[in-house]
């Protein structure tokens, strides 16, 4: 049985996103991508939106060439042996770009429990709209939070309004670039 996990880069308020879409602020240094490349090694699936599942394709095709970064290419190796569960109402087969994703119309509550009964590793909600029902059920056994020293004013936020939760912290870095990274559990 795997464990439900949530990761998200976030504005210092709390913002995926800026208000006209904008997320390039979030971009990783090569430190924070380290953190990345080390906590996606332990993700057996990820269940994610279309935008986020066309965005991350680019890992899916991503050259393992000497001409690469290292770092680069074990992300991408590691991305492309994730199984993928693309929700989507508009999604089509034809533009899947992975062998492991499944297009996935809906996602309800019981049916994600099951997605972790059967997985091996911690499967990972990747963007905050798909992931808002889980974490209002209180489903996240993990959050990993990396804080950009940015403040945005608006936008997608990285969690659902009206959510209480009791969690412990389970790690905290702080990188040279300024950006945080907290890991919570769920208590």
């Amino acid at each position: 049985m795997g464990t439900l996990s949530y990761a998200a880069t976030v504005s210092i308020d709390g913002y995926v996103a800026d208000s006209d879409g904008d997320f390039q602020w979030t971009a990783p240094d090569d430190a924070v991508f380290a953190a990345h490349l080390e906590r996606i090694a332990g993700v057996s699936t990820e269940v994610l939106g279309r935008r986020t599942y066309e965005l991350m394709g680019f890992w899916d095709t991503y050259p393992d060439s000497a001409d690469s970064p290292a770092a680069e290419r074990e992300f991408a190796r590691h991305w492309r042996a994730i199984d993928k569960v693309v929700v989507s109402s508009t999604m089509t087969p034809e533009r899947l770009t992975s062998e492991r994703a499944r297009i996935a119309s809906a996602v309800s509550l019981v049916e994600l429990q099951r997605i972790v009964e059967r997985a091996e590793g911690a499967v990972e909600i990747f963007g905050p709209t798909t992931a808002a029902e889980a974490i209002r059920a209180g489903l996240i056994d993990d959050y990993h939070l990396f804080v950009v020293p940015r403040i945005v004013g608006g936008g997608l936020r990285a969690l659902p309004d009206g959510v209480r939760l009791d969690l412990r912290l389970a790690g905290h870095r702080v990188f040279d670039g300024g950006v945080s990274y907290s890991r919570y559990r769920r208590r």
